[in-house]
């Protein structure tokens, strides 16, 4: 006997409808899993025959052929465990195979008939949507519900066991519709447990990062150590804009496909911090694998990507980074598929000015200048220009350390940068964009029309400096921010002046 169950399989972030036809015939007894499966495709065959058996069910003493259509396209991972073990039951009449037709069904059987988590049942309920037979009933494991619940018209239906999934089907068992509260999600956003009132002194550099936060622009940090480089950038997302619900669903579907999310976590509600260990690769930084899976840069997509000592990152690791930072994107191909990742970041850097530290500080430096040219030139020219802001962080007074003054708060700094972008926001509107550092030359021309005299700066600036056509955008961009700060539709020579001075570290570190 014949019986069809539906299910949904991912390809990078995206998914596709996966049919599954489970044919039981006479022969002798054995399993053939058809239709380009993976490794752990294949064992499945060993998971459901044993969770059919400690269910209380009979497992069919034939020949078994299971073909997952489409036939030419790669199936990878445990979630067709449940709709195989249903199949089987279905084509051996202890279900009816009728009651499979209006679901889609997946979920991984442990060997005593529990159902286990999968990955990616955020994306699986949105591509939902998009059903030619506009199938909106979603059977999943438990622990994958709420991230699930959160897509509308689409009803999610929480099991627990193999048993539990058979008494539903069969209407022996009643499973209420999963629902979430989106406005409570979206109330719980923002809860940092850092704050920009614990930084005492580093007015410039909490400047700098207003900046960075309101437009979205890539700063650099450099300062000896102790100074309070990695304290400063562990405090950036707690000035960023809140993400909008969009944004919520594009990173928590990241998360979900890699496995991330904490079981029964319906949305990502804060902007990601994803700090990164100078060891990493470049696979590890900007995803890949033989199963292309999202890498660092994607794990940080509308939040902070933070390289702490960067000089100390393997040189092809940092290269990798170019694109990503570019285009928001990192497509990675393979043979036999080509699979794009959203990786929209906020990039946030730290190094010391040499080796030992101490360069330029109060402390003595023993670096020959070979050493600190050397350790400087790991950092390439492309790289370098990519980043909108340099900053130099100095050591902090003794009178500014043992300062009562409490320091102005995360709440009144986002204040400020919310305004910001709420100027963005209106500018911006129908451009497919929410930053000044995403637009391109043709929104550069028609929204950075600087005045006469600041045009004269810039121009200075560049000649002295000898900066390239990439940073003097940059440059305009940044002072595009900068006047938004200041409530400016236009943008005058101290924006300017302000925007050229965050690019003197091309002149005063790198020549």
């Amino acid at each position: 006997m014949l019986a069809k169950i539906s299910s949904i399989s991912l390809l990078g972030l995206e998914t596709y409808l996966v049919e599954i036809e489970v044919d039981v015939a006479q022969g002798l007894p054995a399993v053939a899993v058809v239709g380009l499966p993976d490794t752990a495709v294949k064992e499945s065959k060993e998971r459901v025959k044993s969770a059919i058996k400690n269910s209380g069910y009979c497992y069919p003493s034939e020949r078994i052929t299971i073909n997952l259509a489409p036939a030419d396209v790669r199936k990878e991972g445990p979630a067709f465990d449940l709709p195989i073990a249903l199949g089987i039951l279905a084509a051996t009449s202890q279900i009816n195979p009728e009651s499979l037709k209006e679901y889609i069904i997946l979920g991984e059987l442990a060997l005593d008939g529990k159902i286990r988590p999968v990955r990616g049942a955020l994306s699986v309920a949105l591509g939902m949507r998009t059903d030619k037979r506009k199938r909106r009933k979603l059977i999943l494991p438990e622990e994958n519900a709420a991230e699930a619940a959160v897509v509308n018209n689409v009803e999610v239906y929480p099991l627990g066991s193999l048993v539990e999934a058979v008494g539903f089907i069969s209407g022996n068992i009643a499973v209420s519709n999963y629902k979430v509260d989106l406005e409570q999600l979206l109330d719980s956003s923002s809860n940092y447990e850092v704050d920009f009132s614990d930084v005492k002194g580093h007015l410039i550099a909490k400047r700098a990062l207003e900046i960075a936060a309101s437009g979205y622009h890539n700063i650099l940090m450099i300062g000896p150590p102790g100074t309070g480089k990695t304290m400063l950038a562990k405090r950036l997302p707690t000035i960023l804009p809140e993400m909008a619900l969009e944004e919520m669903f594009e990173t928590t579907k990241i998360y979900s496909v890699a496995g991330l999310l904490k079981a029964n976590q319906a949305l990502i509600t804060n902007r990601p911090f994803r700090t990164v260990h100078h060891t990493a690769s470049d696979i590890a930084l900007v995803g890949g694998g033989t199963v292309p899976k999202p890498g660092e840069v994607s794990l940080a997509h509308n939040g902070v990507l933070f390289l702490d000592e960067l000089p100390e990152f393997h040189r092809d690791a940092l290269e990798a980074l170019r694109q990503p930072i570019e285009e928001g994107r990192v497509v990675v191909a393979r043979a036999s598929r080509t699979v794009d990742f959203l990786s929209r970041f906020l990039l946030c850097l730290t190094m010391n000015p040499c080796p030992c530290g101490y360069y330029g500080s109060s402390k003595t430096c023993y670096c020959s200048p070979a050493q600190i040219q050397k350790y400087r030139t790991k950092i390439s020219g492309p790289l370098l220009d990519r980043i909108d802001i340099h900053v130099e962080i100095q050591e902090l007074r003794y009178s500014e350390l043992i300062s009562i003054q409490e320091s102005e708060s995360s709440r009144g700094i986002r204040e400020r940068v919310y305004r910001a972008r709420d100027m963005q926001l209106a500018r911006l509107r129908n451009s497919g964009i929410y930053f000044n550092s995403q637009m391109n030359h043709k929104l550069i021309k028609k929204f950075c029309q600087i005045t006469d005299e600041a045009r004269e700066l810039l121009r200075r600036a560049v000649d002295e400096i000898g900066i390239s056509a990439r940073a003097y955008y940059k440059i305009l961009k940044v002072a595009r921010t900068i006047a938004d700060l200041a409530g400016s539709q236009d943008i005058r020579i101290e924006h300017i002046a302000e925007a050229v001075n965050y690019r003197c570290l091309d002149r005063n570190i790198w020549s």
